[in-house]
């Protein structure tokens, strides 16, 4: 079986999972609602077999995102090529995320969707999720802001950042590694660069053998949801989940394929078509980085992209392009402004479409990266940081939703950069011979 085949079969077993796993979950919300069992049923069994799922493919993300940026930055042959590279996605990325943003800021203001909430709902939705907003909040206090947060890319000690999750740091350390082997081709750095590429095949491999379980996994993550709240899930906040999802809906449809057609020249049909295995495993994990493995694939298989070219842009990507994390901390900003009654001003909400553009750039990308952040803007503006319990009911939908958008995003930005960047390819061929 090729691997196109085996993919759709993936792509099949995890659909069925989601609408069983939907439909078990609301058999049970219908039938017993409130049951002390369904709560052991979802908090010792469903809960950390999901949770067993996402930790397997965290395990191996960083080794992942180093070895493929490296790589990816080594094969690009020269600095001129790495500088033409670099410099094209540094733009896309910032237009495409500047995009998300006026767009999510444009639809919650014509929309208007957190005007006229009922106060007796707002109040039992703030009780529900008080504790996991209040560690939200908390979480943010210790974050370094502003010019510290910047200087904090740059590690001190590539181990301790690594040690403490920081995806940024290890990303730096690891573009300067492979620039460094671009400039320095000796035997020792060959060797170097194929121990690099030993460890990247070896997490692919592993990763790839991960992923079968996502079937099961995302059966758990839909049972637990709808066992626990039911249709309430989407019912309770529907205005707000509606404009989320336009805005995901309309940057995926309108502007991903204006810019895969004219700035990629690629059919986009072609390319949402070739993209439905790595969109599929971005609903499941909710996860840019669990789900680049896939993606690094289907950049290469389905799409026909340079390799070098495709793993530079999706591991930045990975990170750095998150559209849907944009929109999302856009929109729920706005929607809880307006919820509150906190009128903003233009300023303030320029200055909310500037952090949500860096946002987008900078939110680590794993499962609800993006609510520490949005607690920070929150605060900044006047609003209740602890306002964000309101939307942790819907977050695991939406989180699934815009990871779907954020991947495409970094294949539409993959297909865009690598058009016209043949001569890339041809020179790593000519370098890898020379070898």
């Amino acid at each position: 079986m090729d691997a196109s085949a085996r993919g759709f079969s993936l792509q099949a077993k995890t659909l069925a999972g989601f609408a069983i796993g939907l439909a078990a979950g609301l058999a049970v919300h219908l039938l017993a609602p409130g049951a002390a069992w369904v709560t052991t049923l979802t908090s010792q069994v469903t809960q950390p077999i999901g949770q067993l799922f996402l930790r397997l493919l965290f395990m191996l993300v960083l080794p992942l995102l180093f070895s493929a940026l490296v790589v990816g930055v080594a094969e690009l042959a020269d600095i001129r090529a790495l500088k033409r590279v670099g410099l094209k996605t540094l733009v896309l990325t910032t237009v495409l995320s500047s995009v998300a943003a006026l767009l999510a800021l444009g639809l919650v203001n014509l929309l208007q969707p957190g005007v006229g909430v009922d106060p007796a709902l707002a109040d039992t939705l703030l009780a529900n999720a008080r504790d996991g907003a209040s560690a939200i909040v908390s979480d943010t206090k210790d974050k370094p802001s502003g010019i510290a947060a910047m200087l904090a890319i740059v590690p001190t000690n590539v181990f301790a950042a690594a040690s403490a999750n920081d995806v940024l740091a290890v990303m730096v350390f690891a573009l300067f590694v492979g620039i460094g082997l671009v400039l320095v081709r000796t035997p020792q750095t060959a060797q170097f660069k194929g121990a690099v590429e030993g460890l990247l095949e070896i997490s692919m491999k592993l990763i790839g053998l991960f992923i079968r379980l996502a079937p099961l996994a995302v059966a758990c993550f839909m049972f637990n949801l709808a066992a626990l709240f039911g249709w309430d899930l989407l019912a309770r906040l529907s205005a707000y989940v509606a404009v989320v999802l336009l805005a995901l809906g309309v940057q995926m449809v309108v502007v991903y394929s204006l810019a895969v057609k004219f700035g990629g020249g690629m059919s986009p049909l072609h390319f949402f078509r070739q993209s439905q295995e790595a969109m599929v495993m971005a609903f499941s994990t909710a996860s840019s980085n669990a789900t680049l493995p896939t993606s690094l694939r289907v950049a290469e298989r389905n799409l026909g992209l340079p390799p070098q070219v495709a793993r530079f842009v999706l591991t930045i990507g990975a990170t750095a392009n998150q559209n849907g994390t944009a929109i999302f901390e856009g929109v729920t900003v706005l929607f809880l402004a307006q919820f509150f009654g906190v009128d903003l001003s233009l300023a303030q909400q320029a200055m909310v479409l500037v952090i949500c553009v860096l946002g987008g750039i900078g939110t680590a990308g794993v499962p609800a990266g993006s609510l520490p952040v949005i607690a920070i803007v929150l605060g900044s503006v006047g609003v209740p940081p602890e306002g964000i319990g309101l939307v942790l009911g819907v977050d695991r939908f939406l989180d699934m939703c815009r990871t779907v958008l954020n991947v495409a995003g970094d294949l539409a930005a993959a297909v865009v950069v690598s058009h016209g960047e043949d001569d890339v390819a041809e020179d790593a061929e000519g370098v890898a011979v020379a070898a």
